[in-house]
């Protein structure tokens, strides 16, 4: 994800250096170390486990964040899913770099001695779903209306897909190693709410849409300490949240994440469907050569330069 922008793009470049040598301070090495998997064709850990996919998914949405601000950018409203509301806290200015990078690796050392499982993408409703859920398999994400993720350990999860399957419903597994968005993970991340404590947050200086009440933050939701650590066991309401941005008012909405899946998901709203909304995605849907990165941030920066949101107010 990006990775061909590292070194092409000086702002992009400065940001995920940053957080790397804050990883570091962390545990020494590990901020290296996820670079050389990050940038390799045979990363020495499976980037799709959680030591991995946390540190460079935040990494990459907050360095991504920082390089649409260099162009001008000023967003209206900022929506991470996920580990991606962290960087966009970041960019919020609610938690300083270091101090989110901090939370980020706490949460991965316990996340890291959690319970295996997965997640489970449904093309049904929350309704729908109902009836398979259980052995600690819930509702994981509301990406969609219908589009909803289960996430659970295993060998539950899998009792829930077979289920799915014989009731004609079509189920994807994620690539997720971990039940994220489960109680299967609370025992885990017992106490990390203390270690949230310890660092100092400030107002949002951006609208902060949270991804799990659907609604702007507070400063006393984000001094809450509680807030932040419920979230690897809180479902993500992305698509609530989203609607909630969407409805009554024109947006181009800029997408930060891999593989255009945010995008693919925003595409879907009623505001973009009527043309009144659009969705400029940041980065490729799928893998491919360097200059195919470079070639979409490009593109996206003439389309926002089109959109007249660059040097104004970005969406």
């Amino acid at each position: 994800m990006a990775a061909g922008l590292y070194g092409s793009e000086p702002v992009f470049t400065a940001a995920l250096d940053e957080v790397l040598d804050a990883v570091d301070t962390c545990e020494a090495g590990e901020g290296e170390r996820l670079r050389a998997d990050w940038l390799t064709d045979r990363p020495s850990v499976d980037l799709d486990h959680v030591t991995r996919s946390q540190p460079l998914l935040f990494a990459v949405d907050l360095a991504l964040g920082r390089l649409v601000q260099s162009w001008g950018g000023r967003p209206d409203a900022l929506l991470g899913h996920s580990i991606g509301e962290l960087a966009a806290a970041v960019l919020a200015e609610v938690f300083t770099l270091r101090d989110a990078t901090r939370l980020v690796c706490d949460r991965i050392r316990s996340l890291a001695a959690g319970p295996p499982g997965g997640m489970l993408a449904v093309a049904a409703t929350q309704e729908e779903v109902e009836p398979f859920l259980g052995g600690d398999v819930v509702v994981g994400a509301v990406n969609a209306p219908r589009q909803t993720v289960l996430a659970g350990p295993d060998p539950a999860l899998e009792l829930s897909q077979k289920g799915l399957t014989e009731h004609a419903f079509t189920c994807r597994r994620l690539p997720s190693l971990s039940p994220f968005h489960s109680p299967a993970l609370a025992p885990a991340v017992a106490g990390s709410e203390r270690m949230v404590a310890a660092l100092p947050t400030a107002p949002p200086e951006l609208v902060l849409q949270s991804c799990y009440t659907a609604r702007p933050l507070r400063y006393e939701d984000v001094a809450d300490p509680g807030y932040w650590a419920r979230q690897p066991v809180a479902p993500v309401l992305f698509w609530p949240a989203l609607d909630a941005l969407l409805t009554g008012r024109d947006a181009v909405v800029v997408d930060a994440g891999p593989g255009q899946t945010l995008a693919q998901l925003a595409r879907r709203h009623p505001a973009v469907r009527a043309g009144r909304s659009a969705v400029v995605p940041l980065l490729p849907a799928r893998p491919g050569p360097p200059e195919q990165d470079r070639a979409f941030v490009r593109a996206a920066r003439e389309s926002l330069a089109e959109y007249d949101v660059i040097g104004a107010r970005l969406r």
